[in-house]
């Protein structure tokens, strides 16, 4: 299959899951009246909830799924491992630190978007950390690096939880946690895309370095590329991408590591085409996922993390069996 027609099979894809997420919830609703009500305004409670509930329920999904995947294909390309993903360098548990201590100490019942900005604060400052910790050394220095954040950030997040006097807290943290895009507005999408979007352009910039990176560090060096500089930009991209994305939808987890798992022998295993393509995969990942809670079990709301991780361990499980087969 050729790179183009992958994109516009990806695309078609994708757009069809972004319309049955619009069409797709608790409330059974006939699909002509809900694209009428969507699109053609009016007042009353179907377009309030195509407009204000299914829609930005449905970008957002959008939104974190490029996050996660465009982010795991530029780490695996740069750190050449096939196993890593955003959580290797810490991004996501320490995003998810900072919300967990928004709801512990009842910053985040202040205004609507606290709980998304100190996920963010977080994320800034495991960025600030893992740069300090790895230096001037090399891609395994940044692993380590990211991995002592994670490690610290996971590690504080239990402690709140085990210190916490307040049983309702607690479980809010937990569910929180989960993960999920139940009960999201437009505030957490406006909120998220600018910054996911100087993610994604900083990502996007890592492209030609990270193929040259294949061949290694020394041979890229002599090619021109700047490894700081490129270390520098990729690390920024991604705590911004997945920062933003754990900010509004908490944790979910196995797009970022399954997903250019599936299409990276599709793109010829070229780091730079695997960018986009994952990304758009990892959009109809999450898409799916999300259409997929609420069908499955429409009055429990199972959340989105729990789904991915049922589906994606399986996947992975298969991706690894199939890796041994061949070698």
């Amino acid at each position: 299959m050729t790179y183009p027609r992958l994109l516009s099979l990806l695309t078609f894809a994708l757009i069809a899951l972004f319309i049955a997420s619009l069409l797709v919830g608790v409330a059974d609703m006939p699909i002509a009246d809900s694209l009428k009500a969507l699109f053609g305004g009016g007042e009353g409670p179907l377009p309030m909830v195509m407009r204000e509930i299914r829609l930005p329920r449905a970008l957002l999904g959008v939104m974190v799924g490029v996050s996660l995947g465009l982010s795991g294909a530029a780490l695996q390309g740069y750190l050449r491992n096939p196993l890593a993903e955003p959580s290797v360098i810490g991004i996501s548990a320490s995003a998810a630190l900072g919300a967990v201590i928004a709801l512990q100490s009842g910053f985040a019942a202040l205004f609507a978007l606290a709980l998304p900005l100190a996920a963010l604060v977080g994320a800034a400052i495991c960025v600030v950390l893992i740069l300090l910790l790895a230096g001037s050394g090399g891609t395994l220095s940044l692993i380590l690096a990211g991995i002592a954040v994670s490690a610290l950030s996971s590690a504080l997040t239990a402690l709140v939880l085990n210190l916490s006097p307040n049983p309702f807290a607690a479980n809010e943290i937990i569910f929180w946690m989960m993960g999920s895009l139940a009960d999201r507005s437009f505030l957490h999408v406006w909120m998220a895309l600018p910054i996911m979007a100087l993610g994604w352009g900083l990502v996007a910039l890592t492209g030609r370095g990270i193929d040259r990176l294949t061949l290694g560090e020394e041979a890229a060096a002599s090619m021109g590329v700047n490894l700081k500089h490129l270390r520098l930009i990729l690390v920024g991209g991604v705590a911004a991408s997945v920062g933003a994305a754990t900010a509004v939808a908490g944790a979910v987890g196995f797009v970022g590591l399954v997903v250019p798992h599936i299409l990276r022998p599709l793109v010829g295993a070229r780091p730079a085409r695997l960018l986009l393509a994952s990304a758009l995969g990892g959009a109809i990942l999450v898409l799916t996922a999300d259409v997929a809670v609420r069908l499955i079990l429409p009055g429990r709301d199972l959340k989105l993390g729990v789904l991915m991780a049922l589906v994606g361990a399986p996947v992975f499980f298969h991706l690894i069996w199939r890796m041994r087969g061949r070698s």
